[in-house]
C-alpha cells in the first residue's frame, strides 16, 4: 500500500465520476491519512499489538451502536421506500454480522460482550459519532450518508488495498478475518449500493447546489476516521 500508487491488482470500488468519487479526489489529503494509516498498515502486515486491536475492537463496539442508530435514523430521513429499505437493511447488518465479528475476536482474547458493553467511550469515539449523529439531526438524508461515507467505503477500500499490497502477509496473519470480512463481497457490494443511493439522492435533493458544505462534512468525517485509527494505537500501548 503506497500513497497515491496502489498496486495494479487494487480494486476501485468508487467511480470517479460518482458524487462521492468528486468528494474524495478533492478532500483526498484527508483520505489517504485515513485508509493508509499506520493502524491499518501494521494490520495488513499482523504486527499490530493485540492490545491495540482490542482497544479498537472495544470502541469499534461502542461506535457500532451509534453508527446502527445514524442508519436507522437516515431510514426515518429516507424521500422513498427503496432508500428506506436500504439504510433499514445496513443497521441490521451492523446488528448482526459486524458486531458478531467482534464479539467472536474479543471473546477469544477473553474479553466477553459484557465488558465490551461496559467500556467507556473514549473522546474520539464520542466525537466521531456525535458528529455523525448531528449531521443526519440537523441536515437531511444527503449530510448524513456523506457523514456516513467514510466509513463503509473507506472499510471496503482499506480491504481491498490490503488485499492488493504487496507488503500484506495474510498467512498467520491474526487479523486476517477482520479483513476478509472487509473484502468479502457482500460488504463490498453493500458499499457499492451506498455509493450508488449516494449519488441518486444528491441528485434528488442538490447535492451539487451545496457541495462546498457537503465536502467540508465528508473531509471532517475522514479527519475523525484518522482520529479513531489513531486512539487504537496510542491507547492501545
Amino acid at each position: 500500500m503506497t500513497t497515491n500508487d496502489p498496486a495494479p491488482d487494487f480494486i476501485d470500488i468508487v467511480p470517479e465520476d460518482s458524487f462521492l468519487g468528486r468528494l474524495r479526489a478533492e478532500a483526498q489529503e484527508a483520505w489517504q491519512a485515513y485508509v493508509e494509516h499506520d493502524f491499518v498498515r501494521q494490520i495488513a502486515m499482523g504486527a499490530l499489538p493485540e492490545t491495540c486491536f482490542q482497544h479498537y475492537l472495544a470502541q469499534d463496539y461502542q461506535f457500532l451502536r451509534q453508527y446502527a442508530r445514524a442508519y436507522a435514523l437516515a431510514a426515518y430521513k429516507a424521500p422513498d421506500l427503496a432508500s428506506m429499505t436500504h439504510f433499514s437493511a445496513v443497521a441490521e447488518a451492523i446488528l448482526g454480522t459486524e458486531m458478531g465479528l467482534h464479539v467472536t475476536f474479543c471473546r477469544g482474547w477473553g474479553i466477553s460482550e459484557t465488558e465490551m458493553l461496559a467500556t467507556p467511550e473514549t473522546t474520539a469515539t464520542i466525537a466521531y459519532t456525535r458528529y455523525v449523529l448531528d449531521q443526519g439531526q440537523q441536515g437531511d438524508v444527503v449530510d448524513l450518508q456523506v457523514a456516513l461515507a467514510p466509513c463503509m467505503v473507506g472499510y471496503a477500500e482499506i480491504a481491498n488495498r490490503i488485499k492488493a499490497g504487496s507488503d500484506t502477509v495474510l498467512e498467520g496473519n491474526p487479523y486476517r478475518e477482520w479483513i476478509e470480512m472487509y473484502a468479502s463481497d457482500a460488504f463490498q457490494d453493500l458499499a457499492r449500493s451506498e455509493i450508488a443511493l449516494l449519488d441518486r439522492l444528491a441528485r434528488e435533493r442538490g447535492g451539487s447546489l451545496r457541495r462546498d458544505a457537503l465536502l467540508e462534512v465528508f473531509r471532517q468525517a475522514c479527519h475523525l476516521e484518522a482520529a479513531f485509527w489513531e486512539q487504537g494505537l496510542v491507547m492501545g500501548q
